[in-house]
């Protein structure tokens, strides 16, 4: 249903689960067992499977923080999108590599719930990309210290209203990773 002209499949986007930004964040080792569940079911069935991956100040390329997690590879043939703002798709080549695999339709996993998560799932859907957020397997830290809600609120509101984005001739929701269709109609 993708506003996107040619772009039948699907991919399964994992944003940036490196050791810097998941470190201590709520569900850390359930969300990234869920992540890697979607991974090899994603190559299973032939699904692309797009890494994005974040670099600033604090996360420096090349570091240990900057480093996706050990229990996370990138598969050899994987595309691995290096950004530096929220949203994947700001000044990055994601676009491209979605539009060279004919993807138009995202199924969403990662961290961080209220910043790079919540961009790219609103950068997608404004480009025109049905966009899936898998709501069991994303994450962030604890931000209480600065007025934040709890991380569970933020993730139970993000999937809350995820749930209830519309858009002409595109379709967002949320599901759980044990309900996640990478191939077909979800």
């Amino acid at each position: 249903m993708t506003t996107l002209d040619n772009r039948p499949n699907t991919a399964l986007l994992v944003v940036d689960v490196q050791n810097g930004v998941v470190e201590g964040a709520h569900r850390r080792d359930v969300v990234v067992a869920n992540v890697a569940g979607l991974v090899e079911r994603a190559r299973t069935e032939g699904v692309p499977v797009v890494w994005v991956q974040h670099s600033d100040e604090e996360l420096t390329r090349g570091s240990e923080d900057w480093r996706i997690v050990a229990e996370l590879a990138p598969g050899d043939r994987e595309p691995l999108v290096e950004k530096c703002y929220g949203d994947a798709f700001e000044d990055t080549t994601l676009e491209t590599v979605l539009s060279e695999l004919g993807v138009g339709r995202l199924v969403v996993a990662g961290a961080e719930t209220d910043a790079c998560i919540r961009s790219t799932l609103h950068g997608a859907f404004t480009r025109g990309y049905d966009v899936t957020l898998v709501g069991d397997a994303h994450t962030a830290g604890d931000k209480t210290a600065w007025g934040a809600p709890t991380p569970a609120q933020v993730i139970a509101h993000t999937n809350l209203y995820w749930s209830f984005q519309t858009a002409p001739g595109r379709r967002a929701g949320v599901t759980e990773t044990k309900d996640v269709v990478l191939g077909g109609t979800p």
